[in-house]
């Protein structure tokens, strides 16, 4: 069992609804790899994203967040420049289950939407609760995260959770 994940003082990145994976990882560098994917990483929508993120920030979006194609790219460009979460009130089902298996947590927060962009946050992420506190502690509620989906947070991806469970791995 695991003590959850809170992630103190984000900085938000304010997002609109329908952002698809070609948006997060433009087909057009798909054949590079992945550091100059992130590089052109949301260009389309916000050309000063991947120069000017830091390590720490969210995203926050509208509804349906990472629709689109299933290319994990997309989960890995955010990871890649650092982002610790992404807030929507609701995500495509292949972007969410790629974000999970490479340790990007994803909140469904139907209010996600009334956070301002350069906003700080923290985000409290439990299997039992999860809530995004806003700087005059104010909470936003956001649906429970599986435990098994924040092992794989805590791991850095499914494969890293696979390597720590088998035979002889890190936590054998």
């Amino acid at each position: 069992m695991n003590a959850g994940l809170i992630l103190p003082n984000c900085r938000v990145w304010r997002l609109g609804a329908d952002v698809d994976t070609d948006v997060l990882a433009p087909g057009a560098y798909m054949k590079h790899g992945m550091d100059i994917i992130a590089i052109h990483c949301l260009e389309s929508l916000r050309p000063e994203f991947a120069s000017q993120v830091k390590p720490g920030d969210v995203v926050v979006a509208g509804p349906n967040f990472g629709i689109g194609s299933s290319r994990e790219q997309a989960a890995s460009a955010l990871r890649h420049l650092g982002i610790a979460a992404v807030i929507a009130p609701s995500f495509g089902g292949l972007f969410f289950r790629n974000a999970f298996n490479l340790g990007l947590p994803l909140l469904v927060c139907p209010q996600a939407e009334t956070l301002q962009e350069a906003e700080r946050i923290t985000v409290h992420a439990q299997a039992d609760a999860c809530w995004i506190e806003r700087a005059d502690h104010t909470p936003l509620p956001a649906q429970a995260i599986p435990e098994f989906l924040l092992d794989m947070v805590h791991a850095g991806g499914l494969m890293n959770l696979l390597k720590q469970r088998r035979p002889g791995g890190a936590h054998a």
